[in-house]
């Protein structure tokens, strides 16, 4: 992972020192509210409706077991002993006193972290696929890039006061775990015919209140210029983005409103200006920062599937496990593994400080140090040699973070909501410890295979509720929490919005509408047909008749006896070694199958 130099060090540290006069400053009632505002986002401090919360930037999700111990600390010292983990790779902590926060960056800085720039009007943490560097399916290594972006945008004179937020993904493998699609900038990294990287960007993508899938503005740029482009298209969403109106003000708005094609056009004429400039990238300067993500020693390891299979049926649990959290490795004899935070009744996402302190130890014992966050808010062990996978496993499962749900139902994306968000409109944990409760047999959860399921406390739609292949948004009514629920939403190559079934639901009602709703995916779907492709193929239209469907009888059918339950009841065999896709979390078991 990339590693301070000097100036880095200075630079986080005296950012530091900076804040702590400002805190100062507005605690002795020599700043109003409004002064500091800016000043405490631009370093990730929200107030939120108990507490102020602090978002930790995690660039690219890759964290050393250095750096996880000490937001373990940090949770422990300045929190309620536990992190979040959110959608764009960070980590957040809800409950740090006003006065500490300068202390806390303090300990983030002698471990090479900040908080700079994980919120205001400027360009947030750099996100890519958290198996970047390992995964079997990768065409080339997007962490370079990613940090390469992150340095030429960390307090960008020009770009540091935009209309809006604006957010930038990279993905160089062949599965988008990065979500590209739904970013203001999405980056696909790919090898042309000379073996040369080259890069297609589209642009305008985002969530919220106005939903978008971005657009192909640009294909196989060379590598020299991926800043200049970048420049360009950032120059003219500040030129004319709006500032009007923050509804507005994103970049997909502007998008929109001037045409994907008159859009590439104006950037395409401001890049004229820069391409030789400045901006262009040395290939000295690649090298250098790709020197910091070289392959660790790895040990010649033969393939392990013979011994895993024995030990998968041994213990049916670890065949689970296997089946959905352990994704191959492009090395021999090494396999990656994603430690679900999904356990039923805890909050999607988070994680204690015990369990941070023992995933930085595994990471040692079992790796090289090193831990990912996914956007799925479960923590991802990159190098796991094959042989030591049982003992994680049983070391994960005493933790609580060896639920093998990885891209099942269960492994929802869930914001904070109401519980703690001053902008939700309703409360989005108890909705998804309902929905854990109701659906905690793996067997079935197996069966219906995988279904990303997203969950947004508001229309600013941090749970990614639109692109879930089931989405559940909070909407208030007259002051009460209702839900609202669309399915066919989807993050990946082919990424598409949800369609709306319709009216809102309780609170109360949604176990039972996501139930009827699996109903009908179980009946009609076609043989090896996941939920997204049933969905696809025959509409909605069948599903909003069963979720507003006034007869009971049509209700209490159920389809759980076609589940691996029923047939394992009956006699029947089911087998435990069978390979599976999961579209939601971009797994594939391979050889480890």
């Amino acid at each position: 992972m990339y590693q301070y130099n000097t100036f880095d060090q200075r630079f986080v540290e005296e950012r530091v020192e900076q804040y702590r006069d400002q805190t100062k400053r507005f605690l002795a009632g020599e700043l109003t509210d409004d002064q500091f505002m800016q000043l405490r986002l631009r370093n990730g401090l929200y107030i939120q409706r108990l507490a102020p919360m602090l978002r930790i930037a995690v660039p690219y999700g890759m964290l050393s077991a250095t750096q996880l111990r000490a937001l373990a600390g940090i949770a422990r010292d300045y929190d309620k002993g536990y992190g979040h983990l959110s959608t764009r790779q960070n980590m957040q902590i809800n409950w740090p006193e006003l006065e500490a926060v300068p202390d806390i960056l303090a300990r983030l800085a002698e471990v090479r972290m900040h908080c700079i720039q994980t919120s205001g009007s400027c360009i947030r943490n750099v996100t890519t696929d958290q198996f970047a560097g390992v995964a079997a399916d990768e065409v080339v290594d997007a962490r370079p890039y990613c940090e390469i972006i992150r340095q030429w945008s960390t307090y960008h004179p020009e770009f540091d006061w935009l209309p809006r937020k604006f957010k930038i993904a990279v993905n160089g493998a062949t599965t988008d775990r990065a979500a590209t699609h739904v970013h203001d900038i999405g980056i696909r990294v790919r090898l042309d015919d000379d073996a040369s990287p080259r890069f297609d960007f589209l642009v305008g993508g985002g969530l919220g209140r106005t939903p978008v899938v971005g657009k192909l503005i640009r294909e196989g740029l060379p590598e020299e210029h991926l800043l200049s482009y970048l420049e360009a298209i950032l120059r003219i969403y500040n030129r004319y983005g709006r500032r009007d109106n923050k509804y507005k003000a994103r970049i997909k708005i502007l998008v929109r409103a001037m045409t994907p094609e008159k859009f590439r056009e104006q950037v395409d004429a401001e890049w004229e200006h820069l391409r030789d400039g400045p901006t262009q990238l040395p290939v000295s300067e690649v090298e250098r920062i790709r020197a910091h993500f070289k392959q660790p020693t790895y040990e010649q390891l033969p393939d392990e599937a013979g011994y895993l299979a024995v030990e998968r049926l041994r213990d049916r649990s670890f065949n689970a496990w296997m089946r959905h959290n352990v994704a191959p490795h492009r090395q021999s004899g090494y396999a990656i593994v994603t430690l679900s935070t999904k356990a039923t009744g805890v909050p999607p996402g988070d994680v204690t400080d015990e369990q941070m302190d023992a995933v930085a130890s595994w990471s040692e014992r079992f790796g090289f140090g090193e831990i990912r966050i996914s956007h799925e808010q479960n923590l991802v062990l990159p190098d796991v040699r094959q042989r030591d996978l049982k003992t994680l496993f049983d070391l994960a499962c005493a933790e609580m973070l060896g639920q093998a749900n990885a891209g099942l139902l269960t492994d929802m994306v869930c914001c904070p909501g109401g519980d703690f968000c001053a902008l939700a409109n309703a409360k989005s944990i108890p909705v998804a410890e309902a929905i854990q409760r109701r659906f905690d047999d793996y067997d079935y959860l197996h069966d219906l295979g995988p279904i990303d399921l997203n969950i947004s406390g508001c229309m600013n739609a941090c749970g990614h509720h639109h692109v879930g292949h089931i989405g559940i948004l909070g909407v208030d009514k007259r002051g009460e929490e209702f839900y609202q629920v669309s399915i066919g939403g989807n993050q990946a190559e082919d990424a598409s919005l949800g369609r709306i079934l319709g009216p809102a639901f309780s609170r109360a009602d949604i176990p039972d509408v996501i139930e009827w709703i699996l109903d009908v995916y179980v009946e009609e779907r076609a043989d090896g047909e996941i939920f997204l492709d049933t969905v696809r193929r025959i509409g909605v239209e069948p599903f909003k008749r069963r979720v507003y469907s006034r007869d009971p009888a049509v209700h209490a059918r159920s389809s759980r006896p076609k589940t691996v339950v029923a047939r394992l009841h009956a006699g029947a065999s089911v087998p435990l070694l069978n390979n599976m896709t999961s579209s939601a979390s971009g797994q594939t078991n391979g050889g480890l199958g």
